[in-house]
Order: C-alpha cells, then sequence, then structure tokens
C-alpha cells in the first residue's frame, strides 16, 4: 500500500487528523509520494474518491498521481477522484452548470480584445506618453484579474500606474466592451473560469469532505479566494516556498508564508529527506537559497550516500565559445540524451545552445518553442475546418481575416457581423444568399470623444470598384462588398473564401477537407505571406531561397497533417483530437532545452546551467520591472536541484557581438565557486541600495 513506503516524516504528514495541513516538501523530497499516500488514507478512512478534490499545476500531474493510487486501488475507484488543474476542474463544473460554456485559448481573446481596442483612439488627449498597445494592455488585465481582488480596474490602473492616469478611463471602457462581446457570444477564458466557479461556490455545495492542493506556493491571489470560497472540512497543501517562481504571473508567495496565520490550528510538515540529488549538488543549491528569507525552517538531509561528482564550474572567454564547448561536451558523454538538459533564464542562451548541438547533428527539443500545432500554418487550417463544424465561432474568422491584406481585428470583426446580419444570424447565408433588402449591413458606430470613439466609418463605397476582379456574378451583388475600407485583394481574399467553403459542402471525409483546404487559393496565399515573412531580411528584402524553403515546410505539415486525419471519420472527433489533444502529439526526443520554468517539475541525470553572468542569471531587467533577487534566487535553485548525478554552471566574460564585458553571476559567488572580490561586494551593496529605493 502507499502508506508502507513512505519515510517517517511522509507518513506522519499523510495520516494528520488536522483539518488544514501545510507540507514543505522541499526538492526531491517525494511530496509526490506523500500526496498519494494522503489519498490511500483518506479513502482507507472511509471518504468517498469523489469527496477528493486534488488540484495540481498541471493535468499531467494530476493524471500521474491518479495512475498510482490506481495501481492500489483499482482504476474505477481512482478515475472518481476529482483531479486536475485549477482551471480545468472550474471548466467541469461550469460546464454541468452550463453547457453553453465555450473555453476560448488566451491568443484567440487577445485578438477579440484587439478588436475592441483599434477603434479607440488616444491622440485627442495630447498625452506625452504612448499609451499601451493592445496586447499589454490585455497581459495587464488578466493580471489585474489574477491578482487585485477589491479595486475597479481603473482604479487599479491609477495606482498601479499613475503616469496612464489619463488612459485609464479608455483602458477600462476597452476593457468593459470586451466583456461585454464575451457575454454575448458565451466565450470564457482561463481567469473567467475561475471567477465564475468562485461565484458558483457561493451558492453551491460541491460534496469535497478534503481539498489537496499541489504547488501550493504558485497559487495566486485568485486562485487563494477560490479555496476560500470552496471552504472544505479539510485541506492539505503541498507545496516549497523556495520554489515559488511564478511572481510574473501573479504567483503570491505570502499565500503559503501566512498559512501558519490564517489557519492557527494547522499543522505544518516538513519534508527534509532528498531522494533526487547528491551530496555536493543539494549542498550548493542550499548555501545559495540560505541568502533568502527563511519563511519556515528547514534542514535537508540526503539520502544518496555513494560517491558523486561536485559541480564543476566552465569559464569561457567568449559567449559562444561557451555554447560550441558545451555541445562539444554533450557529444562526448555516456549519458543518454534524453537525460541530459540544459537549462537557460534567457530565450537568447537557448538560441545558441540549440544551433550549437545542430551543427554536431545532436538531436534536441526545446520546451517552450513552437509546436506543429501552433505554427501559424496549421492554425490556419484549423480554423477553416473550425468554421465549417461551428460558423458562430468568429474567432476563428478573425484569425483567417488577419491574414487578408489592409484587413485588423477590427475590421474582420465588423465583416463577419455584417455577413451575419445579411444571413440572419448565419455568416454562411449572408455569404452564399445574403438578404439584399439590408443595403447597410454594418454596424453603427458608437461616438465618445471622451472614450477614444470616433466615426471614421464614413460612407458606404463603390462595388464597381471590384468590376475587373474576375469574382462571380452572384458574389458581386453581396452588400458585404460595400465596405468603404475593402480593397480589391482584402476583396479577393473573401471571394476566395466564397469558393473554398462551396467546394467543402457536403465534404464528410476529415482528410479530404484538409487537403482540399491546403489545395485551395485562399490557403496557398496565406502560406505565400507567412514564408514571404519569415524570409524578410533586415533591408526589407526577401531572400527567394528562404521563402521556397518555407514554402517546403508549410507543404510538409500539410501533408502530416492529412496523415492525422485518417483515422477520423467525424468533424467533431477530428478537431477535439487536434485542438485539444494536440499536446500528446508533438514529443520529441534528445537533449532538453528548458528554460528555468519549464524545467520545475523535472528530473536529469546530466544537467548544464549557462549564461550564469550578472544581468543575464540573475536578470536585472526583470528585477527593475517588478522582480527581485529573491526570486531570481529561487530561479537559480530550482534549475540546479533538476540535477541528480552530474551538474555544470557555466558562463562567459565577453560577448564579441555586442562587445560586452560580464561579471560571474552572484550566485556563483554564493556558492563559493567564485572567490568574492571586489565585483561580488559591488553587486551587493548595489541590491541593497535597490531595496531601499
Amino acid at each position: 500500500m502507499p502508506l508502507s513506503r513512505l519515510n517517517q516524516e511522509q507518513y506522519l504528514a499523510a495520516t494528520s487528523k488536522s483539518a488544514q495541513n501545510l507540507i514543505i516538501a522541499s526538492a526531491g523530497t517525494g511530496k509526490t509520494s506523500t500526496i498519494v499516500g494522503r489519498i490511500a488514507y483518506l479513502l482507507g478512512s472511509g471518504v468517498k474518491p469523489s469527496e477528493i478534490l486534488l488540484l495540481t499545476f498541471t493535468n499531467k500531474a494530476a493524471a500521474e498521481m491518479v495512475q498510482r493510487v490506481a495501481e492500489y486501488f483499482g482504476k474505477e475507484i481512482a478515475s472518481k477522484i476529482d483531479a486536475g488543474t485549477f482551471h480545468a476542474v472550474s471548466y467541469r463544473w461550469l460546464k454541468k452548470d452550463d453547457k453553453k460554456v465555450v473555453l476560448k485559448q488566451q491568443r484567440e481573446l487577445k485578438t477579440l480584445f484587439r478588436s475592441v481596442y483599434e477603434k479607440r483612439s488616444f491622440g485627442h488627449l495630447g498625452a506625452e506618453i504612448s499609451p499601451y498597445g493592445g496586447n499589454y494592455l490585455y497581459d495587464m488585465y488578466s493580471l489585474y484579474q489574477n491578482t487585485e481582488l477589491n479595486a475597479y480596474f481603473e482604479e487599479w490602473v491609477k495606482s498601479k500606474f499613475p503616469e496612464h492616469e489619463l488612459f485609464a478611463m479608455i483602458y477600462a471602457d476597452i476593457v468593459d466592451e470586451f466583456e461585454e462581446l464575451k457575454k454575448e457570444y458565451g466565450f470564457v477564458n482561463f481567469n473567467d473560469l475561475l471567477l465564475n466557479f468562485r461565484r458558483l461556490c457561493a451558492t453551491k455545495e460541491l460534496g469535497y469532505k478534503e481539498v489537496l492542493v499541489d504547488e501550493y506556493q504558485d497559487t495566486n491571489a485568485l486562485q487563494g479566494t477560490l479555496i476560500d470560497a470552496m471552504n472544505p472540512p479539510s485541506l492539505f497543501c503541498v507545496g516549497d516556498y523556495d520554489q515559488s517562481i511564478y511572481a510574473f504571473n501573479g504567483a503570491d508567495i505570502s499565500i503559503i508564508g501566512s498559512f501558519s496565520k490564517k489557519y492557527p490550528n494547522a499543522t505544518v510538515h516538513t519534508l527534509t529527506k532528498n531522494y533526487r540529488s547528491t551530496v555536493p549538488i543539494l549542498s550548493l543549491a542550499s548555501k545559495v537559497i540560505e541568502y533568502n528569507e527563511r519563511i519556515y525552517p528547514k534542514k535537508l538531509e540526503v539520502t544518496r550516500v555513494q560517491h558523486a561528482e561536485p559541480p564543476k564550474l566552465l569559464a569561457y572567454d567568449e559567449l559562444f565559445d561557451q555554447y560550441h564547448d558545451i555541445a562539444h561536451k554533450i557529444s562526448k558523454t555516456l549519458t543518454v540524451r534524453d537525460e541530459i538538459a540544459v537549462i537557460f533564464r534567457n530565450n537568447s542562451s537557448a538560441d545558441g545552445i540549440e544551433v550549437a548541438l545542430r551543427e554536431l547533428g545532436i538531436n534536441c527539443r526545446r520546451k517552450g518553442g513552437t509546436s506543429f500545432f501552433d505554427a501559424r500554418e496549421v492554425k490556419a487550417v484549423l480554423d477553416f475546418y473550425t468554421l465549417l463544424v461551428n460558423e458562430s465561432d468568429m474567432m476563428a474568422f478573425i484569425h483567417l481575416f488577419e491574414f487578408a491584406k489592409g484587413v485588423g481585428s477590427a475590421m474582420a470583426k465588423e465583416i463577419y457581423i455584417a455577413l451575419k446580419r445579411l444571413g440572419h444570424g448565419s455568416i454562411f447565408y449572408g455569404l452564399y444568399a445574403p438578404d439584399v433588402s439590408i443595403t447597410n449591413p454594418f454596424e453603427k458606430r458608437k461616438l465618445n470623444h471622451q472614450l477614444g470613439l470616433f466615426d471614421d466609418f464614413l460612407e458606404l463605397g463603390s462595388v464597381a470598384k471590384f468590376a475587373k476582379c474576375n469574382f462571380e456574378e452572384k458574389f458581386m451583388k453581396n452588400p458585404i462588398l460595400k465596405h468603404p475600407k475593402l480593397t480589391k485583394e482584402s476583396a479577393t481574399f473573401l471571394h476566395d473564401f466564397y469558393l473554398l467553403f462551396r467546394d467543402l459542402k457536403g465534404v464528410k471525409q476529415p482528410r479530404t477537407i484538409v487537403k482540399k483546404i491546403a489545395d485551395s487559393a485562399i490557403y496557398t496565399y496565406i502560406a505565400e505571406q507567412l514564408s514571404s515573412k519569415r524570409a524578410l531580411l533586415k533591408d526589407g528584402t526577401v531572400d527567394e531561397r528562404q521563402k521556397a524553403e518555407s514554402l517546403v515546410r508549410i507543404k510538409r505539415k500539410m501533408i502530416l497533417l492529412e496523415e492525422l486525419s485518417v483515422p477520423y471519420n467525424e468533424h467533431e472527433r477530428f478537431l477535439n483530437a487536434m485542438i485539444l489533444g494536440s499536446s500528446d502529439l508533438t514529443q520529441g526526443e534528445g537533449v532538453n532545452l528548458l528554460s528555468v520554468h519549464a524545467s520545475k517539475g523535472l528530473e536529469y541525470k546530466e544537467v548544464y546551467i549557462v549564461d550564469l553572468m550578472d544581468g543575464r542569471f540573475p536578470n536585472r531587467k526583470l528585477m527593475q520591472r517588478g522582480g527581485s533577487l529573491d526570486e531570481e534566487r529561487r530561479l537559480f535553485y530550482v534549475a540546479v536541484t533538476r540535477a541528480k548525478d552530474i551538474l555544470y554552471l557555466s558562463y562567459a566574460k565577453f560577448d564579441k557581438i555586442k562587445k560586452m564585458n560580464f561579471l560571474p553571476s552572484q550566485f556563483l559567488y554564493e556558492a563559493g565557486l567564485v572567490p568574492k572580490d571586489e565585483s561580488y561586494r559591488a553587486m551587493v551593496l548595489k541590491d541593497g541600495a535597490d531595496e531601499d529605493e
């Protein structure tokens, strides 16, 4: 049984009778075994599996824990445990309550947000600074939702960014219109899931006897209030304050830090036995992290007592010498490639390593890079397919029409709404059988000078300008062509859209659909546009060889997508597999290139941490934008504790391209790998001064 495999500390935590428990589980101390043991204890105590909620940082982690429970109690019992991320669990509950909920990815809703933003003008305010762009404002609003529990968005902007007070009312109005649009189309994003589920918790009895929270140190204010709203009889939170590295995403370390104050009768358990790393590796990690303030006291004990290699410091005269030598070392090592990780703080570091490995013919996979399903050419095909299955998906339409020259997200939305009006609720009726009695299908612009809304939709355009475009006669009669900003090129894009969907009508096989889309004139245009953009040189010209290579890669992706569609006979099942299950189909092989954040929760026999120069790691720029040295130090701790047996830490002294000298990272000094000299003392003095400011 799971409990019999636990050490004394893990067992005491797993069998605790306290109503609230916090388990401080440092890297490699067996937190997963403890959580599985806790679930086993609950089941053995008569708690029904459906009365247990397990909240994890990833759905993969939830699945692995449930699988381990199934090994002892059987799949039937384990499958009844409610397990998943905060968002996945919220989505399941909301779906039960309202079948019409349509979850949209950030990429899609950011496009919708931009369509609202692009209608605004800030120029009339005469401000000395520029307003935030649409994408940045969306991200800022997302941060607001995750961290602010009381103030309205306009107030929050004024208090956090006083220099933007002049724009705050327009920002807030954009957000209000965006929320209205989401409500109209039934769209929800990840933040909405938590907000709506929190409201549901206030009115509904969920029936959980215990809620278990993994990676508790990474919860944000919104997730914290969601746990409060659930108000479970028993709470079991597992985390490590030294691994709290998601402050940029709203994670609040004070949540784990104040657990004992919030729950005065809670029991705090500490797991001290490390089963992953060797003594020298763990000693180095501990030596550095102890420079951070200790929230809960802990001292790790290493269980692996065999002879171990000490971590090695690699110092290079030049930046790219570092990348090439590390690639050379990897080519000579006896460690299996899948068991090697190169961990970096900045993406530019990964680029250098990836090139160096490729030159030696060494396979590598980069976590966080663009996967097959994230490629814009693949997403475009799936957007066409989505509209075929669900013409109400305005976001798919907008994404596609952003490819049309001169058509932004705002104009794409106008065309979509106009087609829907012409078709009395159906864009395809609006395209193929429009109500021509509606002479002006375009929505009237709202006017509000104060909120940056102006009427730039002066009058309907003339269809005569498209006379030489060789459009079908029936298409030429469509009132949609009267949009004043529609050019010959964008009208041709719309006509090609018209031809494609007429060709797709009645086709039942997913493979045939994919092939017809890939062979269509409209998709050929999209592929050309993407390839030209990817082959664009700094002087504005297109490298024809690069463009040809890009077109070949796009063609290969289409062949692969066709192959993936072969097993399917139903449109919806194929789309679900491609959109929802795509992450399972993008497994690579070879050396692992990982950002520190992507490495969290993973472990490797041999680890290289690169570019350990002051300014890069710790990343001083991010520290100035709201980060902290403590957070950077936690990132270093996470990176080091991914290593089981072999650890290399590397830095370079000079970058010949930028003609820039580097000092070793502050963490190398703190680890005792570099003697503390005047440079180190200057760093410490500067950090102290920054904290005082």
